[in-house]
């Protein structure tokens, strides 16, 4: 991988963690948050909306943050598209829903550095998709979307590829993590599908380490169809093999359940900031940066505490 002129083959998406890891959630681009997370090594989930200016419609990375000396994951912001910038009409980016387009959002992930970011998606809540009548459509946008992003990186790696060895192509240029997305079983296996079709075809990459599992956090655990674990359940066998998943948005209480699934490489949540704010509002006191951020700690470690092995868990095989 060391001559010029040539994009590396075999490009590997992320590296994945030996055991379940949980990413903090921070809503801003650093601050003292970001701080507090460093200070504990916190691995963090960040959400692309945090650098973006709604004024200049561009995104602004900060000279210095202490996110860039993190372990970060970069998000796509595929939920704020749906709840924030749809009320406001049709967008200039991509699929008329986001702000920005697929470039930018590229240049944003190469310049931040992240240990693994998103592709971008349209997640399929029923709020998205009119109680299902658009989820098909925004399962194929996704994968079209990919389908955009990983042309997009192809072209700029074999123009980079005539100045830099291939190992500094792979290590500047790197592929995302697909996000696979639906509401019931049988749409994430149609998305499955379809993201693997896309991702095949490009020979540059290996197949995906890691793959995102969109639209988890606003459901029903348990519910026999589009309960967390009904996907989970039917997933099991499906996916490629070696490949694991990012469930984005899985709640707490959940966690001792589903590191029982040996193909759940981590999840992400901003849940205790929701907790900070009913915690001040409750004991009549000010949500200061302070609290916001004794209160992460707090979750942390009883989250942390619940993806530990325990006496008696009953792990899933794989076979």
């Amino acid at each position: 991988m060391g001559r010029t002129g040539e994009i590396p083959m075999n490009q590997v998406n992320a590296i994945v963690p030996d055991r379940m890891q949980l990413r903090v959630g921070i809503p801003h681009r650093g601050g003292k948050l970001a701080v507090h997370a460093f200070e504990h090594g916190y691995p963090v989930m960040v959400s692309a909306n945090a650098f973006f200016d709604p004024k200049s419609e561009t995104f602004k990375v900060p000279q210095y943050s202490p996110l860039q000396d993190m372990d970060v994951a970069l998000d796509s912001a595929g939920f704020v598209a749906l709840t924030n910038f749809m009320a406001k009409g049709p967008q200039k980016g991509a699929a008329g829903i986001y702000p920005w387009r697929y470039g930018e959002y590229l240049e944003l992930a190469y310049l931040l550095r992240p240990s693994w970011f998103a592709a971008m998606d349209l997640c399929c809540e029923n709020g998205a998709t009119r109680g299902g009548i658009d989820t098909d459509w925004r399962i194929r946008a996704t994968a079209t979307m990919l389908e955009g992003m990983l042309d997009i990186i192809e072209a700029w790696q074999e123009e980079y590829a005539k100045d830099v060895s291939a190992t500094t192509v792979a290590n500047d240029l790197k592929p995302p993590v697909p996000v696979c997305q639906g509401w019931v079983l049988d749409d994430y296996l149609k998305s499955l599908d379809l993201t693997m079709e896309v991702w095949n075809r490009h020979a540059w990459l290996a197949p995906p380490a890691l793959m995102g599992l969109g639209s988890t956090c606003r459901r029903d655990l348990h519910h026999p169809k589009h309960g967390l674990f009904a996907i989970l359940d039917g997933l099991d066998g499906r996916l490629p093999a070696g490949m694991k998943l990012h469930c984005f948005g899985v709640k707490g209480a959940a966690l001792d359940l589903v590191k029982m699934y040996p193909f759940v490489a981590g999840s992400d949540s901003m849940a205790f900031d929701v907790t900070a704010r009913r915690k001040a509002f409750a004991a009549g006191i000010s949500n200061t940066m302070e609290h916001r951020s004794t209160v992460m700690t707090n979750w942390m470690q009883v989250a942390e505490a619940r993806m530990r092995p325990q006496p008696g868990d009953q792990f899933r095989l794989t076979f």
